[in-house]
């Protein structure tokens, strides 16, 4: 049985133990996690063990854990187990918070939604409309006359993680300030820019980590590597600053025809690789970067007509390397064994003054979709991807 709950409106659970999951469209540009705050009847944390979070996933109790996020087609998913029966005492109560940590703010969050799934129901929530704010309390739950409950909260707040922490009562060290800042409420703390670091030499990055960025060099060039076994094809989508986008593939999709070379040499494909005795197998996109072009986003796709075979069997891996001493490497270690997922997205390349801006993506199409991504300008000025919105592939 489903149900909706509204805003502020509250209902009984069919199970004390169950699932809360979030979920929300993927973005490079905004990065997104959830806490749960395990509370006393005052709303008070009762220490540093009642945060729940990805450096601390699980309460030692078991009254809630926090497991690992997944892509779901376009989606992102966030899932907390809870098991009311087993907080300890003086626990009465879990909310479930989201802060978005690149500061981009939930206004620019799509598709957010909220469910809890007992073993009889699944209750959803309908979120309420945000503007600046970093943090919001999705909903609560709690105990009362011996019943599991939950209410649907969606309220906000303009200070990310350190508000939501000050507000259950958790110690937040305070950076110096050259003035006595003014009260929160009515002057919020101006949104801090994203800090990239500048990176040399060997780097591997995985999902969730914050972008890097490199030098710019007169020739990079993206490398995708795969285990022998199955034929992959790369091609790269270019995002120009006139908000045009140009697929750069040796096979076309509907109304796209196949482009080796963009630009008199700017991308450029560097061919087909098929099936072989190597072990390893590679294909090469070479960037010649102009100011032209704003974003590259590299793409690796298993054609049905290639023979399926899942990201995560054949270890997919994308490396961008400068050729003056740095590479940074992205690996499908998020895939899941399935054979009817047939495009990844390691990450996205943003042409910048000053340097070439690495963002790890790692998202995967929906199952049997030959739709390629989109591409689209999103906050920040920050280019986008958006799965299986774009044209369908041909087959080879």
């Amino acid at each position: 049985m489903n149900q909706l709950l509204q805003m502020g409106a509250n209902t009984t659970l069919s199970s004390p133990k169950g699932y809360v999951t979030v979920s929300y469209e993927t973005s490079n540009v905004i990065d997104i996690s959830l806490t749960a705050f395990l509370l006393t009847e005052a709303d008070k944390v009762q220490g540093d063990s009642g945060i729940i979070f990805y450096n601390q996933p699980q309460s030692p109790s078991g009254v809630a854990t926090l497991l690992p996020s997944e892509n779901a087609g376009s989606l992102k998913v966030h899932t907390l187990h809870f098991d009311m029966s087993k907080a300890p005492a003086g626990i009465q109560k879990i909310a479930i918070t989201l802060t978005e940590d690149n500061h981009s703010g939930f206004a620019n969050v799509r598709n957010l939604k909220a469910a809890i799934r007992t073993d009889e129901t699944v209750i959803e929530f309908t979120p309420s409309s945000f503007t600046k704010e970093n943090g919001i309390v999705v909903l609560e739950l709690y105990v009362r006359n011996g019943q599991t409950k939950a209410k649907s909260i969606w309220r906000g707040f303009d200070s990310g993680l350190d508000g939501l922490c000050r507000n259950y009562g958790v110690e937040v060290e305070e950076e110096p300030a050259a003035a006595e800042p003014e009260p929160v409420k009515q002057a919020p703390a101006p949104e801090k820019k994203i800090q990239l670091e500048k990176v040399k030499g060997q780097i591997n990055l995985d999902k969730g980590q914050k972008p890097v960025i490199i030098e710019k060099t007169p020739e990079i060039t993206a490398t995708v590597s795969w285990k022998t076994g199955t034929d992959y094809d790369i091609y790269a989508q270019v995002y120009t600053k006139d908000g045009r986008q140009v697929d750069v593939a040796m096979f076309g999709a509907k109304k796209t025809p196949p482009l080796q070379s963009f630009a008199n040499g700017a991308v450029e494909h560097m061919g087909d690789v098929r099936r072989g005795k190597q072990a390893i197998k590679t294909e090469i996109i070479k960037l010649r970067l102009t100011d032209e072009i704003l974003a590259v986003v590299p793409v690796v796709y298993s054609a049905q007509s290639n023979g399926t075979g899942s990201f995560y069997r054949y270890k997919v891996s994308m490396s961008i390397d400068n050729h003056n001493g740095t590479s940074v490497t992205i690996s499908a270690k998020n895939a899941n064994n399935n054979d009817m997922i047939y495009t990844c997205v390691p990450g996205i390349l943003h042409n910048t003054p000053d340097g070439i801006i690495i963002s790890p993506l790692e998202l995967y199409s929906a199952p049997k979709s030959e739709f390629r991504p989109k591409l689209v300008m999103g906050a920040g000025n920050m280019v986008e991807v958006l799965m299986d919105q774009g044209p369908k592939n041909n087959f080879k």
